[in-house]
């Protein structure tokens, strides 16, 4: 066995109503004033109401920022951390998608640390301290409570990442009754997503893929795959929900030690230039990046087909790559997405800047089990056209 570190959140909490332990857990863990990042969808949705009863109840001052949008600029970050500073905030709390988390990441971060966004782009360039944090997703998709990880949008188009071990929160609480009013769509597209981190963490060539990775990426989509059908078509079912929050949360604290690689740089232009949500920007390019993936990775494929669906294990293992892809590609469709890249808003001429983009996202490429040269991206992308 070769060495790896594994890092992952300290405290995970997850229970149908924990939410009503975060007025608790502030007051214990972070003082009296918080900020509470979010998005306006959720306050008007009302499931912001349990996590502001709490606070309430506890005596915690929090001053609610809900400018947070998808793919969110370093314009939303700027503003947050203004309100911050006027709030005196002692703490953070992430209270949404992989947007509001990622948000919330980094005013903990420059908060507490004093640093520029501009000087802690890439990976291990922050070096302050930031302030307590906790995260709280609701949707089972990114991982984003259990990831050292925060992507924005910088300039037009272009997605950056700053990865530091800091960014992992103190807290992620884990309530699925969360998630029951998540609209069918979202829930078909953010479970896809963690299943791509899965897929992605088990066959990564980064040299820190390790055991547990693997294990938890195989467990992640075994919790997934046996659930997402029921989550998309019956939303209400609380313990579908409650697994693919646990499941997308494995798959965090996979990808987090083990990371992801082509189909996510591939997935990226599409969501920074045409605003498709990253889930299925992933799933557009899934099948694709994995058919020309397998020749490197068939073994490992072969494995993971059965943990996502387990009546594959009685195909032999050189016919089973094969119809793992074509089984995701389908429940992908099954689960109501969109398919081709045409069918949001891509068309041919926009190809050769989507490929040369995605070459951009070397922290990610490296990480591919086969090289991808900028005409396999094309290629690859036209395949998905």
């Amino acid at each position: 066995m070769t060495g790896f570190t594994f890092n992952t959140t300290k405290s995970v909490i997850c229970e149908p109503g924990a939410i009503k332990r975060l007025g608790n857990l502030v007051s214990e863990q972070i003082g009296k004033r918080v900020l509470l990042v979010t998005d306006s969808g959720l306050i008007k949705a009302g499931l912001l109401e349990a996590a502001t009863c709490a606070l309430d109840e506890a005596g915690v001052q929090y001053r609610v920022f809900d400018g947070v949008i998808a793919d969110p600029p370093v314009a939303v970050v700027d503003a947050a951390v203004a309100e911050a500073r006027a709030a005196e905030i002692d703490g953070v709390i992430g209270f949404g998608g992989g947007s509001s988390m990622d948000v919330a990441k980094l005013i903990a971060l420059l908060m507490g640390g004093g640093e520029k966004l501009d000087d802690i782009y890439g990976v291990g360039n922050a070096k302050g301290q930031r302030l307590p944090l906790i995260q709280i997703p609701t949707t089972a998709g990114t991982g984003s409570e259990v990831t050292p990880i925060s992507i924005i949008t910088v300039g037009e188009t272009e997605k950056k990442g700053v990865v530091a071990p800091q960014l992992l929160p103190d807290i992620a609480l884990l309530d699925a009754e969360l998630t029951l009013g998540l609209p069918a769509p979202v829930t078909a597209a953010t479970g896809i997503d963690a299943m791509v981190h899965a897929i992605e963490s088990y066959t990564s060539a980064s040299a820190n893929n390790n055991a547990v990775s693997k294990a938890l990426a195989r467990e992640a989509l075994r919790l997934l795959g046996a659930n997402i059908e029921t989550a998309v078509k019956n939303g209400r079912d609380v313990q579908a929900r409650s697994n693919m929050l646990l499941g997308a949360m494995l798959a965090g604290q996979a990808f987090a030690n083990s990371p992801v690689a082509a189909v996510h740089a591939l997935a990226y232009p599409i969501g920074g230039i045409f605003h498709v949500p990253h889930g299925l920007s992933n799933a557009l390019v899934l099948p694709h990046v994995m058919r020309f993936n397998a020749s490197a990775c068939a073994d490992a494929y072969a494995t993971l087909a059965t943990d996502a669906f387990p009546d594959l294990t009685s195909v032999p293992a050189e016919q089973r790559v094969g119809q793992f892809i074509d089984r995701l590609e389908a429940l992908s469709a099954d689960l109501g997405l969109e398919q081709t890249l045409r069918e949001v808003g891509i068309s041919d001429s926009d190809l050769v800047r989507l490929a040369s983009d995605a070459m951009k996202q070397t922290r990610l490429l490296v990480n591919n089990p086969r090289d991808v040269s900028e005409a396999d991206a094309l290629a690859i992308y036209k395949a998905a056209l």
